[in-house]
């Protein structure tokens, strides 16, 4: 089960809004074949396995890190495959809460006559897909807070530089965040500040979907995130008490033309981000990372929408009264009901280190 949870995550980036899953054919007391599920839309990890299969797998075990699906959907179920080539055991990982499995595709293998054994180092592969646990059971994206600042809270100086706060260590396994999950979320005061490109820009990565929120429509149109649009998705929310007026509406038309998705919501003054989840959730967006300033971070917390936090920290200080903190907002009044973490882990990229650990 270790080698199929090394297996699944070769799909990271790649299986949204699918989950990772690996899985290993074992016969004789030798690995005889192995797969993990490649990419959305193509065959799961079974199927890829036991079509690859070089010898017959008559009475072999199988491990995988998910239930085995038992529905038709892009791909056959991975029930029938595993039954026609008269698998043994299968040993399952985590249980599927997907409704069109959840437990079915576990009790069609028994009802076929093979041994089932589930909860297999179920805690790993459960934790492996935690973006498809919450977007499946709850419907809405995993939404994960990041952030760089210095010893002293600091995430730019008073005159607002931040190049660089962390080393190039900590900024590559940034890029690995925004490879593994399919959003990113930032402010408009980001965009203004910065003009970011909000790509992936390590080998073999994936670009997420970019997600601006900008209420008033106050993106240049020379952004980058415009003039690249037509290349890597990108969405930019707003609201329609700000749209008022011909130039207004000739932005919109401009931004559309570029390639840019506008998300108008109406009846508010700021774009509210639990609706605006639940309508990139609909988009088959499972999973957001929210590298934005101190406001959208603010926001993001007082929405109640952040499942994750990784806090990048530098051995610098820069000191300033006004230079920005990563959380702004009014802030909470009293400790005891400050936002509180668990399952914390501490990691080191070169001389920086990043705390990571879920919201309660």
């Amino acid at each position: 089960m270790r080698r199929a949870l090394e297996l699944a995550k070769r799909g990271e980036g790649y299986t949204s809004p699918n989950p990772m899953v690996g899985c290993v054919v074992v016969k004789d007391n030798r690995i005889i074949s192995e797969g993990w599920h490649e990419r959305y839309g193509e065959f799961h990890a079974e199927r890829n396995a036991l079509l690859r299969c070089k010898e017959d797998p008559t009475g072999a075990d199988l491990y995988v890190t998910l239930e085995p699906c038992c529905h038709y959907g892009k791909t056959p179920p991975c029930t029938e495959i595993i039954i026609e080539k008269k698998i043994g055991r299968v040993f399952v990982g985590s249980m599927d809460s997907n409704p069109l499995v959840a437990g079915k595709g576990v009790q069609i293998l028994k009802d076929a006559g093979i041994e089932v054994e589930t909860g297999i180092l179920g805690d790993a592969c459960r934790r492996l897909n935690e973006v498809f646990y919450l977007y499946m059971e709850t419907g809405m994206p995993y939404c994960v807070m990041k952030y760089a600042m210095t010893l002293d809270g600091k995430i730019a100086c008073v005159t607002g530089d931040s190049k660089w706060v962390t080393g190039e260590a900590a900024r590559e396994h940034v890029h690995l965040l925004r490879k593994r999950y399919k959003g990113i979320l930032v402010g408009i005061g980001t965009v203004l500040a910065d003009d970011p490109m909000l790509n992936c820009r390590i080998e073999d990565g994936v670009d997420p979907v970019r997600i601006v929120c900008d209420s008033s429509l106050r993106i240049p149109e020379d952004a980058q995130l415009v003039k690249t649009a037509k290349d890597i998705p990108t969405i930019i929310a707003c609201c329609a008490k700000h749209l008022a007026g011909d130039d207004v509406q000739k932005k919109v038309q401009v931004l559309e033309a570029a390639g840019i998705q506008v998300l108008v919501q109406e009846d508010t003054d700021q774009v509210d981000l639990r609706k605006l989840m639940k309508t990139l959730a609909a988009e088959k967006i499972d999973s957001i990372l929210i590298e934005g300033g101190a406001a959208i971070h603010a926001s993001a917390l007082e929405a109640g929408i952040v499942n994750k936090v990784y806090a990048y920290i530098a051995g610098k200080l820069v000191g300033g009264k006004a230079a920005p903190t990563p959380i702004g907002g009014a802030g909470i009044p009293v400790m005891a009901n400050a936002v509180k973490l668990h399952d914390m882990n501490i990691k080191t990229f070169g001389e920086d280190i990043c705390i990571s650990g879920y919201v309660k």
